[in-house]
């Protein structure tokens, strides 16, 4: 059988670039290099493409030659810029995006592959758009009676000389609370916050990575997480549980000092397992969720409940991360987890170009 030929898209210009690197570098390991002849795309942090050679480390694939893809549907062919202009472009069968944050689950780059007709894993412009946006996020949620913690919204623009925001802030939401950007992963940008002093200072710093920020109500939780795979329906993993002895999940407790420990499965019985199971997949629909995705709950200690945290579309894909190790558990190794993503992007493709995109309606 000819090999398909997948394009391996990672780096990015966002925070979260070297997490990008963790994940690609787990994925090149686990393809099948029987199946799947791998093109490395490495977008450096100025936002420039570049042709990567098929090796490790990959933080030096944005040494090579720089490419582009044309937004022409049909050809599947990046192309080489500059002073390689000669060379021959590169066909791809499929994408394999691994962009984690902005410019890359936001819908941007999703855009950009549409336009190309380029098959690719995960959700559509629109799913990655809303997921991206966790104040939008929680607005479509609640709107579908989906439970989540209280918040409100904050324009970066308030911030200064507003002497009465913090006490709104605090009027409205309670203390604790988090103050986060609206768009943004791994935590970066996150603050607890448990007196009035430090709230501020929070929202500024938080406003260093996004002009709309959330001030969330903090709950004493458990944190659990679900992954999620397949098109029109998707499947629930087996829920998986994060401890860390840290004030929250954040940057250095994800991809630093290891203190975190995943414990898959989660200990929950069996009504409140099918329970969040339900709920991710619910989420999932009302975020237009496709392909995969990784939905993050926090079970409140007091009530039992379950809140919906976040969506993710892009989740991390080391082997130690949480969405691999979920459908591990599940009874999904590493590379038929990857098989199958991409065969849901090729699906998914199939069914889109199959649409008519001419009104041949005469018009009198």
């Amino acid at each position: 059988m000819k090999k398909l030929r997948v394009g391996l898209l990672f780096g990015g210009r966002s925070v979260e670039h070297e997490v990008s690197l963790a994940s690609a570098s787990s994925i090149l390991g686990a393809l099948d290099s029987s199946r799947y002849e791998v093109t490395l795309v490495a977008v450096g942090p100025d936002g420039r493409w570049h042709l990567g050679a098929s090796s490790l480390p990959l933080a030096s694939a944005v040494e090579g030659a720089e490419i582009n893809l044309p937004a022409t549907p049909g050809e599947h062919t990046i192309v080489t810029l500059g002073t390689d202009a000669s060379e021959p472009g590169q066909d791809l069968d499929v994408v394999f995006p691994m962009i984690h944050g902005r410019g890359g689950e936001d819908g941007s780059l999703q855009g950009l592959l549409e336009l190309a007709g380029v098959p690719y894993v995960g959700s559509g412009v629109l799913g990655s758009a809303l997921q991206m946006d966790k104040e939008v996020t929680k607005r479509l949620l609640h709107a579908a009676g989906l439970p989540v913690v209280p918040w409100i919204c904050i324009r970066a623009e308030a911030l200064p000389g507003s002497d009465e925001l913090a006490d709104q802030i605090i009027a409205e939401v309670g203390l604790p609370l988090f103050i986060k950007p609206a768009n943004q992963g791994s935590s970066v940008g996150i603050s607890k916050v448990t007196e009035g002093a430090a709230l501020m200072p929070a929202l500024r710093e938080a406003a260093r990575y996004d002009r709309k920020l959330l001030a969330e109500r903090a709950v004493d939780a458990r944190e659990i997480e679900v992954a999620l795979l397949g098109n029109d329906p998707m499947e629930a993993s087996v829920p998986g549980e994060i401890r860390t002895g840290r004030d929250f999940y954040d940057y250095r407790a994800k991809y630093g000092d290891g203190e975190a420990e995943l414990l898959v499965p989660a200990a929950l019985d069996e009504a409140k397992t099918r329970e969040v199971q339900q709920l991710a997949l619910r989420a999932a629909e009302a975020l237009e969720a496709s392909g995969l995705a990784r939905v993050d709950f926090l079970l409140d200690r007091e009530s039992n409940q379950f809140f919906i945290s976040e969506v993710n579309s892009i989740p991390g894909f080391t082997e130690h991360s949480m969405f691999p190790l979920l459908w591990e558990a599940s009874g999904v190794p590493y590379p038929a987890l990857l098989d199958r993503l991409i065969a849901l992007a090729l699906e998914r493709q199939r069914a889109t170009a199959a649409l008519e995109t001419r009104y041949l309606e005469p018009i009198s």
